[in-house]
């Protein structure tokens, strides 16, 4: 379902009352804040007792092994994606991945193999497991107001995973952490589910305990990402002064939530303290001139889209920003062109979009926009002659192949669509849509074969291993007679057997 936005200068308290308490992620409870994301999205009727996520050793576990954090972090995933709708739109997806892989390589991260999930939530929330999964909501665009914003966020989350506090909390706790785990568990799910003071309680008592020393380990985590996300930031070329910009903005969010929790039940606490400490770092770094990037503002744009209740209500928004207040006005006449093709107002999208095309006509996200818009109002080869001169021009893209691979789909040109998505099943293999796709298509061209190895390979992905067997074995019948073939889906059902195996260790 989705949300209604008020305008970004002043959050409604509509909107301040479903912000979470996850603001940027806390290491001193990491594994906790990863587990409030599941029970803000899971699906109507689904209770605490659903939660499976992999545990993590027993109380005699010494520190983990950074290859054991990286198949914690996909068993974890693996869990996610089962309970939890991920969000799609490969255009995000890939300024996002971009954006880390940025942050990366300026970070003091060694392990640099990331898996990137995009939630459709307003909360201001992302949050970095071991082994490299990182995890955005939507809402986290709607409230940075610079990419400079977005990227202090994202930075943090990477210092976490460099200093491995996921890892060094473990070990400090390792004799209490599956106790107050399983309590604050129960507590966020009644505060996320039921809400009151039920919640609150039971994750007092769960915590009482142990606070102090937790706390205290916490709040250096704490200050440790910050201090290393903005070192990162610089190194990368971003502005270290957004943190505390950002900060700013997430503490005038949480103010309009009527009875803000006590900061020691926060899993990603915002003292005032934190903003004057990031101005007091941020001193320290010469000045320079930071620019603006406005591919950031289209893609806080489809994030909007992605958000707002209907099309109708985004194209107001945008045409408000367009004749009012705006970030970007290039960026809400885009938002508006899509909206309006959403609406089925075709020929009004192509008049809202052409201004932009002719101050920019090479702009990659211009362009698509052109292609989506003949696709939506039925014109496929329009569309499809757009998209393939962009795939001449941007070989191998993955957003280009996934926007053909749907347009030639709806064309009814299955065969073709579906070699496009094998081949990016081949350069992507841990993207379940691109497998849930490819089982669609492969179904409408005839490949029966093909329609359960790749419903076998997405139910992998999302942690179903048996509905994975049961597909690989539908699949192993109907090749019987293909020797190779057969080879191969026998090893695949070997490796959903190891995988099976190794969840239970974890």
């Amino acid at each position: 379902m989705r949300h209604h936005l008020p305008s970004p200068a002043i959050p409604g308290p509509g909107i301040a009352s479903r912000i979470t308490s996850c603001i940027s992620c806390h290491a001193a409870a990491l594994y906790l804040s990863v587990t409030l994301i599941v029970t803000m999205a899971l699906p109507t009727g689904l209770s605490a007792n659903d939660i499976r996520l992999p545990e993590l050793g027993g109380s005699t576990s010494s520190i983990i092994s950074q290859r054991q954090e990286y198949e914690l972090g996909q068993a974890w995933l693996k869990a996610f994606r089962r309970q939890v709708r991920t969000h799609h739109d490969p255009q995000l997806q890939r300024y996002l991945e971009q954006l880390v892989t940025r942050l990366a390589l300026s970070s003091e991260l060694k392990d640099r193999r990331f898996e990137l999930v995009l939630i459709n939530n307003p909360s201001i929330n992302a949050f970095a497991v071991p082994g490299g999964v990182i995890g955005v909501h939507t809402g986290l665009f709607f409230y940075a107001e610079s990419e400079h914003q977005l990227a202090s966020v994202l930075s943090h989350e990477l210092a976490h995973l460099g200093q491995r506090h996921f890892a060094r909390r473990l070990e400090l706790q390792r004799k209490t952490s599956l106790v107050s785990l399983a309590g604050l568990l129960a507590g966020l799910v009644l505060s996320a589910t039921v809400g009151g003071e039920a919640g609150m309680a039971a994750m007092s008592a769960a915590q009482a305990a142990s606070m102090d020393t937790q706390l205290r380990y916490s709040r250096q985590n704490e200050q440790e990402a910050d201090r290393i996300g903005l070192e990162t930031l610089f190194r990368s070329g971003m502005d270290p002064a957004a943190t505390a910009a950002m900060f700013e903005r997430m503490l005038a969010a949480t103010r309009y939530v009527g009875k803000r929790p006590p900061e020691f039940l926060l899993t990603h606490p915002l003292a005032e303290s934190r903003i004057s400490d990031a101005r007091g770092r941020i001193a320290k770094y010469p000045a320079r001139q930071y620019l603006d990037n406005l591919e950031y503002h289209l893609m806080r744009v489809r994030s909007v889209l992605a958000l707002e209740a209907t099309p109708a209500l985004a194209a107001a928004r945008f045409e408000n920003e367009l004749t009012g207040s705006s970030l970007s006005r290039q960026a809400a006449r885009y938002g508006l062109a899509l909206a309006q093709s959403d609406m089925s107002e075709h020929a009004t999208a192509r008049k809202t979009l052409a201004p932009l095309l002719a101050a920019e006509p090479e702009r990659f996200t211009y362009q698509l926009a052109a292609a989506t818009i003949e696709r939506n109002a039925g014109k496929y080869p329009n569309a499809i002659n757009h998209l393939e001169k962009l795939a001449a021009e941007y070989p191998e893209n993955y957003v280009v192949q996934m926007e053909l691979a749907e347009t030639l789909l709806k064309a009814n040109r299955y065969g073709e669509s579906e070699r496009i998505l094998e081949t990016l099943s081949r350069q992507r293999p841990t993207d379940p849509k691109i497998w849930f796709e490819l089982a669609e298509v492969s179904g409408l061209a005839g490949d029966i074969s093909g329609v359960h190895l790749a419903r076998a390979e997405y139910f992998i992905l999302t942690g179903v291993f048996d509905k994975a067997r049961n597909h690989l074995g539908y699949a192993r019948k109907l090749v019987d007679q293909d020797f190779k073939q057969s080879a191969l889906i026998e090893q695949r059902l070997r490796d959903v057997a190891a995988m099976e195996q190794r969840n239970e260790r974890l």
